[in-house]
């Protein structure tokens, strides 16, 4: 072809490489080749409403927050077939409105073309969230599908111990991965979905528990032998609470530091907190050691008495022996004459000793325990000499509640005596979220007047909705 002379323009440009005379140039390139072509610009991302989680294919299911390195590379997962003969050289998101159900995704890619020219292209992607909901969340709603069940039991008439670990469970937030609870006589239920979730409650539980576990086969596929299993984890708490009276073994009071047999518990956390109310020498049982040298509560609530203190002793620089352990610097050793009130026509008393001097007045009134005309068949106790069983062991005193409360919708009269340990217990406390009550009037004395200590208002949080604490499933606990 006759071309004529002079600058190349893109015209010349076009027809010379018609002619396959002269290279294209860039600009012709551009227009002519797109190295994008073969990338989808709109692409559907699955997402479950219920645990906000984006599938990853085949069967995945990733947790990842907007605009997060996590999200970015599941999305270029799914571009990653398409991207094969290019080279991605930068990616990054635009922001979107967040409830536009759009990810919009901005890359830059280069790619090899005619006789080794290399272009590069900036252009966008459109992701559309697409709801699907995952197996997990399929499941929780069937409400009746379940892997494993942790089975938590307490064999003991009152269930202070066993509120005290609701509050816990509820604090560390562990029920999020349950499918469902149920409430039964002795203990609670807790189904889960997965082996993995279950382990983490029977490690939570693992201080103060004995626990076993077994497993049925459900059902097993000769083809790809796999098999499909029930598990069940069973798990017992001490059966103690606060306040009870106890008679240790003589093996293990002397492994105490030769501390009386006859004790009181004082607090049930990751341990238990023993007295001697004859001493205030004090101890703590692990888990491990209870359960190799296990003793249970003399008696129950229904056997304790009421009594009014008719005169009252402190003793003071009360010394242990050599071998004893600690002593408690929180209580003060009192001898005490007690009165039944149901005998107040009468004149006899009762002679003990108790570790609650420092709470104590005369006419107050005091529950306390009978040992004298109590008939108690306990193996430890019967063994001991009559002389070192004290005739009455005083428990607690007789109080009311402050002005706080927990997320909890118990309302019998034994949460109200929980609720009332609490706030005498400043270690109890610690581990418990507490909500200020404003149907009462606050107080802003740690101690009421008779010396009792209570909560102070720096202690308490704003009261919440029970949802905002502890979600749908505290709330099924709650009230199953």
């Amino acid at each position: 072809h006759n071309l004529p002379q002079g600058p190349v323009t893109s015209s010349r440009c076009a027809a010379t490489c018609m002619c396959g005379i002269a290279n294209m140039c860039v600009s012709c390139l551009r227009s002519r080749v797109d190295i994008s072509e073969a990338i989808p610009k709109q692409v559907s991302v699955h997402f479950c409403r219920q645990c906000e989680r984006y599938l990853q294919p085949p069967g995945t299911w990733l947790q990842c927050a907007l605009e997060s390195r996590e999200l970015l590379a599941l999305c270029l997962k799914k571009l990653k077939a398409s991207m094969a003969k290019v080279r991605l050289i930068d990616a990054g998101f635009l922001w979107t409105e967040p409830h536009s159900k759009r990810i919009m995704m901005k890359l830059s890619i280069q790619k090899e073309v005619m006789n080794g020219a290399i272009l590069q292209k900036v252009f966008m992607v459109e992701f559309v969230i697409q709801p699907q909901m995952c197996e997990d969340c399929h499941r929780v709603e069937a409400k009746d599908f379940w892997k494993v069940v942790v089975q938590v039991r307490q064999k003991t008439v009152h269930k202070k111990t066993f509120y005290y670990l609701e509050q816990l469970i509820l604090k560390h937030k562990l029920l999020q991965s349950t499918v469902r609870i149920k409430e039964i006589h002795e203990g609670i239920d807790f189904y889960y979905a997965s082996k993995q979730h279950a382990q983490k409650m029977v490690d939570f539980l693992c201080c103060l528990f004995r626990s076993k576990a077994s497993q049925r086969l459900i059902s097993h596929d000769v083809h790809s032998n796999t098999y499909n299993y029930k598990s069940t984890f069973s798990a017992e708490l001490v059966p103690l609470c606060k306040d009870n009276v106890v008679c240790l073994s003589p093996r293990l009071a002397q492994s105490l530091g030769n501390m009386g047999q006859v004790c009181v518990c004082i607090r049930v956390t990751s341990s238990i907190h023993l007295i001697d109310p004859n001493t205030l020498q004090s101890a703590e049982v692990d888990g491990n050691t209870f359960w190799r040298h296990p003793f249970s509560s003399l008696c129950s609530p229904r056997q304790l008495e009421e009594f009014i203190v008719m005169d009252l002793h402190i003793i003071r620089d009360q010394r242990l022996g050599p071998s004893a352990g600690l002593k408690s610097s929180k209580h003060t050793l009192a001898e005490v004459w007690v009165q039944k009130t149901s005998e107040m026509d009468s004149s006899h008393q009762y002679h003990c000793r108790t570790f609650l001097g420092h709470l104590l007045n005369i006419g107050d009134l005091v529950l306390g325990f009978d040992f004298a005309n109590a008939n108690i068949n306990d193996e430890f106790l019967n063994k001991m000499n009559p002389h070192h069983v004290p005739d009455v062991v005083r428990q607690s005193r007789v109080t009311s509640l402050q002005f706080s409360k927990l997320k909890c919708l118990h309302s019998n009269p034994q949460y109200t005596e929980f609720l009332e340990d609490l706030e005498e217990d400043e270690m109890l406390r610690k581990n418990v979220n507490i909500f200020r009550d404003a149907s009462k009037v606050p107080v802003e004395s740690e101690t009421d007047d008779d010396g009792a200590p209570r909560i102070s208002l720096t202690e308490m949080m704003e009261d919440l909705s029970l949802s905002d604490t502890t979600g749908g499933a505290g709330a099924e606990m709650m009230t199953d």
